[in-house]
């Protein structure tokens, strides 16, 4: 007998092939062991199977743990609505086992069940679909979390919040991304709402994307930005430690925050990312300058079309319905103008010297066949990372969503496990601005000069320091405001015939409380300010590859070595025109 391919029951409708479970108002996304269990029991309506008969039958080489069983019981009748005193649909015989009391109606075929389906006022003729001749449902049944928005600055975020987990996660999509258009791909719903499954899911469009503010091209979020925008999301949502779980462009600024906020941040989860976008000598698995050029091209000349689908997902690339959800989700995620902008200043970061300052637990997701970032580059990060774990996974999808996913989600969950409890470092990746003020200290309105040096920190969200020479005058959670803070401390300088003499660098201190602030980026900062001339702003290599799209111009000035480790920086100038003495 031709097994059904779908299963009806009450207001449900069960694909047994493609192992999903809808409802009459959208898909019911539950972990892969339930549906497996509710597969099982659905075909055995009426008759009662016992615990030993479904462990051998389903997980006999998976489950391990007593309770296992009574948990997958419980997710499925949370799911289903179903009240374990007076159930509809599974019913628990004491020391005998479980029972299917649901009346199951079967479809042995495709459209059959769509016919059932619609017949049944579950989905009407615009909601239905078949891909490609697979007969997969598009993702308009599913539902849509409500969208709210954060304060970062004077630009509003857009964010959403899904599931009540036991610890937060912030999901990180790269590149350009829209929130209502992630639920309209039921892949994509699936993947987030298995992750909402074991956490608080935070989700959010950067500035200039998606929901939230649209910013003109030439303001596009840099990575400190980005930062600020998500530091403002969680503070609306009240998230003071959360995981972060950046994807692919989105890994960079997930690395730049844990280094930056340790205390906010309880893990990091990188997929299909890497350390830089651009190839380098000791970089070689990037693109060349070229090849990005003519990505850039083939944006702008078909933007509006699946841009990428062919490298980000290449086994739905010839999936109608996949291919039509890619191209609108890009147009409602960017202008052509903005995903162009946004290309080129991603592939001026990188985060290198960045990663051997994160303390927090981390996980490295990699496929071994990428087309879009290769597996070298993921494999890279996670050994910059102290401790870090290494995971390759067969496939050549970049979309997390996409391909297999499950093994994707189970490697997630199962990291989570071990992250709660984990103590918060004692170092923090911070930038410092070194200043002489030595022809200042001497003049007469020095002390006026001071108060305004003060002013400018504390405008530019600053922590002063010392006005000591020798000492770092402020440290500052963003490199472009402590570049900005030093060109307006010299402009001030230059006002006033004060030839004030300024470096600026980004790298791993102490931060043990009641403690002063201690290490190796200190002695760097000291011997960059010794380098600077009079009026110069010197910034090292680590801060020009983190302030890519923040308008600011450098020149190479020189390279910087520490005698004592041999390590070497290379310098750059700020340029003169953005000092302003007026």
């Amino acid at each position: 007998m031709k097994q059904a391919a779908t299963l009806f029951f009450d207001r449900f409708s069960l694909d047994v092939e493609s192992r999903r479970l809808w409802s009459d108002t959208g898909e019911v996304l539950l972990p892969p062991k339930a549906i497996d269990l509710l597969i099982y029991l659905a075909q055995r309506p009426g008759q009662i199977v016992s615990r030993d008969q479904i462990m051998e039958a389903l997980w006999q080489d998976t489950f391990t743990e007593d309770h296992a069983l009574s948990v997958q019981i419980a997710e499925l009748r949370k799911a289903l609505q179903d009240d374990s005193k007076s159930p509809k649909y599974i019913e628990t015989r004491h020391r005998r086992g479980y029972r299917f009391i649901a009346e199951v109606r079967e479809a042995g075929d495709k459209a059959e069940a769509f016919g059932a389906l619609a017949g049944a006022g579950h989905i009407t003729k615009t909601e239905r679909a078949v891909r490609g001749g697979g007969g997969q449902l598009l993702a308009g049944l599913s539902g849509t979390p409500e969208t709210l928005y954060a304060r970062s600055g004077d630009v509003n975020i857009a964010y959403q919040v899904v599931g009540e987990g036991p610890i937060d996660l912030v999901f990180v999509m790269g590149w350009v991304s829209h929130l209502e258009y992630f639920w309209r791909e039921p892949s994509f719903a699936r993947f987030l709402r298995r992750l909402a499954s074991f956490s608080r899911l935070i989700l959010f469009d950067k500035r200039g994307t998606g929901m939230s503010d649209r910013v003109l091209v030439s303001e596009l979020p840099t990575l400190e930005q980005r930062m600020d925008d998500l530091r403002a999301v969680m503070q609306a949502i009240g998230s003071e430690r959360a995981v972060l779980c950046g994807v692919s462009e989105g890994g960079p600024m997930s690395a730049l925050f844990a280094a930056t906020y340790p205390e906010k941040t309880a893990a990091l989860v990188m997929f299909g990312t890497y350390a830089r976008r651009l190839r380098d000598i000791d970089y070689p698995w990037g693109p060349t300058r070229e090849e990005r050029d003519r990505y850039c091209r083939e944006i702008e000349e078909h933007w509006g079309g699946p841009v990428g689908v062919e490298e980000r997902a290449p086994s739905m690339a010839f999936d109608r319905g996949f291919r039509d959800w890619w191209a609108t989700y890009l147009r409602m995620g960017a202008s052509p103008g903005a995903a162009v902008a946004l290309t080129r200043m991603n592939a001026e970061i990188d985060v290198r010297r960045v990663l051997p300052t994160i303390r927090c637990p981390t996980l490295v997701i990699h496929r071994s066949a990428d087309r879009c970032l290769l597996l070298e580059e993921g494999r890279y990060v996670a050994n910059l990372i102290p401790g870090a774990r290494f995971v390759e996974l067969p496939g050549e999808d970049h979309l997390p969503f996409v391909g297999d996913q499950d093994s994707v989600l189970d490697e997630i969950e199962q990291f989570l496990t071990v992250v709660r409890g984990h103590a918060q470092p004692e170092t923090v990746l911070v930038t410092v601005l070194f200043a002489d003020l030595s022809e200042a200290l001497g003049q007469s309105e020095g002390e006026r000069f001071l108060a305004d040096v003060q002013n400018q920190i504390e405008w530019f969200r600053g922590r002063g320091m010392d006005l000591t020479t020798g000492r770092p005058l402020a440290t500052f959670d963003g490199p472009a405001r402590a570049i900005r803070c030093a060109t307006a401390i010299c402009g001030m300088g230059l006002r006033r015939r004060l030839a004030i003499r300024t470096g600026v660098h980004t790298g791993e201190c102490s931060c043990v409380a009641g403690k002063p602030l201690q290490g190796h980026a200190l002695e760097i900062g000291r011997v960059l300010l010794e380098m600077a001339g009079p009026g110069e702003v010197l910034v090292t290599s680590t801060v020009h590859d983190l302030v890519a799209g923040s308008g600011l111009h450098l020149t190479e000035r020189g390279r910087l070595t520490m005698e004592n480790t041999g390590d070497c920086w290379p310098v750059f100038r700020v340029l003169p025109s953005q000092l302003d003495p007026a």
